[in-house]
Order: C-alpha cells, then structure tokens, then sequence
C-alpha cells in the first residue's frame, strides 16, 4: 500500500490558509479595457481610486480607461468592440435591453444619482418649475447620457416631451463651464466637480438637486442604480473570473471611500481633478460622499424607480417587456464581499 504524500496534504493546508485573492482563477483576459464617460466626474470616483489605488493591478488586471465626453459615447464604444465594459448609468441596461441588447450591471458606484439641474444666473427669475425650460437650450455631458436622461424625466413630469428643449452635449470638464459662464446655455444638467465650480463662482443657480436624499426621493423617488461598471452578458459567460477581479477592485474602491478622509481622496486622484482649487474638490466630494454605494450592490427597489423614470419618457422602455433581474447580477458583488475585509 502506498503511503500518503505528506508534501501534498501541506501545501493544500496552507492555500486552505491564504486569502481568496491567491486562490482565486486566472482571469480570462488580464489586458482589458474600459469606457467611460467624464472619468474626472464624482459619479465615477470610485473607478479611479480602483485605479489609481492599485486595485486592479492586485487582481491581475491591466486595465486602460478610455475617457470619452459622456455616458452615451463609452457606451457605444462597448457596442462596437473597442472596450469590454463600461463605467456608466445603470439607466443604459434598461434602455438596450428595450433594443434587444443585453448588458448586466455587476458593481454599483453610487446610489445616488449626484446630477444637478441648474440654470444660468441671467434665467434664474425665469424659472419656477421644469415647464419653465420649454424653448431653453440646456447643457448635458452628451446626448442620451444620464445628465440627458434626468431632464427629460423632469420634463414629463411637467407634462413635456424631451424635444421640447434643445439638448447640447458639453461634456464634464473645463469646457462646460465655460460654455454656462460664456452665455451659450440657459441652463445646465451635470455633476461634481463641473456644478460645484460654476456654484461657487455664481453663475449658476441650483434648482434641481440629487445629491442629497430629499432630492433624490424628489426627482427619483427613493432608491436609486447611478453609476455601475456594465458588460455584455455574452462577454461576462466567456470571462467571469475576469469580471469577478474587475468586481474584487471596485468593491475594495467603494468600501475604502466609506472611511477615507477628504485630504487622501484629493492625494489619490490626478492633480487635473481638482486643478489650483483643490478646497473647492473638498466640499464638492463632501457633497456627494452620502450618494457613494457602500457595498457595490444593486437593489430590486433601486432598478425598479429607475424604470420607472425611463418608463416616463423613453418610446422604447414604454413598449418593451422589461425583465428587471436581467439588467444586474449581484453575485460578483457578493463574492468579493465575503475576501474584502473593511
């Protein structure tokens, strides 16, 4: 009788002893790439502390984002093959799954949605209700992105279709406020840090706020799905050890900005976040830490008030069937979850 290989029996006892990360599959794919729209914007914060922290490199991942003016834009490059997910608004895996196209949110950023409606201070006097924005042309990071979406709910609520203003991408960075500030917006839906640089110089009035509670229950109705990394579900079959290191990272992003200081939070992130003011990029972060997922995970009640909101206004959401339990999957979430210890 052969006797038992005691080498073999130790070294199982000590990978039984490692943390998950050393056990844990290859990923399928270690280079990959993904969009996203307004990468510098509070909505994806958690993306670049995955990044920039060292996140995804500690899973096995060589990851290159591509930046690109809005949501709606790094969504398209997905579709068409130039990266393999996306960091956008959970409210693009409705609106495909509408179009026949499958797409799954597989870790939630923020449970708020952080956009800000505000209009130019030379209109102020003129606004009292979204039905006031009739015949104005409004600024939004791109066509079809989330700033796009939240006026056109706020527009049905009033009774208007989203074509009864004129919609002009302007992107989230320099060139949006400048357009604000140089007169070619009557108003503007956008985020953190662009809104907070045009509050602070006043030549914008906040009039539509979500990145507070009593703002999000306002315009949304409670619980909300904002940003989130999505995929393809046909990518997430034939690279799930892949998507569940891109999980590992952004949960570990999200978990570490529950305790993270204002002053590391402006360490971590490139100089151009927050330019020569970063006490501006403090207070703008201290106005949207609340709206940050605390857990990467989706919700029933989340997914359903964004459906609702879309239900409202989008032709395509209004005659599709929509199979809500199709448009996230929590089980990478979780997994990463049960290995990440704060």
């Amino acid at each position: 009788m052969n006797k038992p290989n005691i080498g073999i029996f130790v070294v199982l006892a000590v990978l039984v002893l490692l943390p998950g990360s050393v056990m844990a599959q290859a990923p399928e794919k270690t280079k990959i790439t993904i969009a996203v729209g307004g990468k510098n914007l509070f909505y994806y914060l958690p993306l670049t502390i995955a990044e920039r922290r060292g996140f995804f490199k500690e899973e096995g991942l060589n990851v290159e984002i591509v930046d690109f003016p809005g949501g709606a834009r790094a969504l398209q490059a997905m579709v068409g093959g130039s990266a393999d997910i996306v960091s956008g608004a959970y409210e693009h895996t409705i609106n495909m799954q509408a179009k026949g196209i499958k797409i799954v949110g597989i870790a939630l950023q923020g449970r708020y949605s952080g956009i800000v409606l505000g209009v130019h201070k030379n209109r102020a006097a003129q606004y009292k209700s979204p039905k006031d924005l009739k015949g104005w042309k409004i600024g939004v990071t791109a066509p079809g992105s989330s700033t796009n979406m939240m006026v056109s709910s706020l527009l049905a609520k009033d009774g208007l279709k989203p074509d009864a203003v004129s919609i002009i991408g302007v992107g989230a960075t320099a060139g949006a406020v400048a357009a604000l500030r140089k007169g070619e917006l009557d108003a503007m839906s956008n985020l953190d840090p662009v809104i907070s640089r045009l509050e602070a110089s006043g030549d914008m009035i906040t009039v539509v706020d979500t990145r507070t509670a009593k703002g999000m229950k306002e315009v949304y109705g409670g619980a909300y799905h904002a940003g989130c990394i999505y995929a393809p579900a046909d990518w997430l079959k034939k690279n799930p050890n892949t998507a569940q290191a891109v999980v590992n990272a952004m949960v570990r992003a999200v978990r570490w900005l529950q305790t993270a200081r204002a002053d590391e939070v402006v360490a971590t992130v490139p100089p151009e976040y927050y330019g020569d003011d970063p006490t501006l990029y403090k207070v703008a972060l201290l106005k949207n830490t609340e709206g940050f997922s605390q857990d990467g995970l989706f919700t029933a009640e989340g997914a359903k008030n964004v459906f609702n909101v879309l239900n409202s206004f989008e032709p395509s959401v209004q005659a599709a069937k929509i199979d809500l339990s199709k448009t996230y999957d929590n089980s990478f979430a979780q997994k990463a979850l049960k290995k990440i210890r704060y």
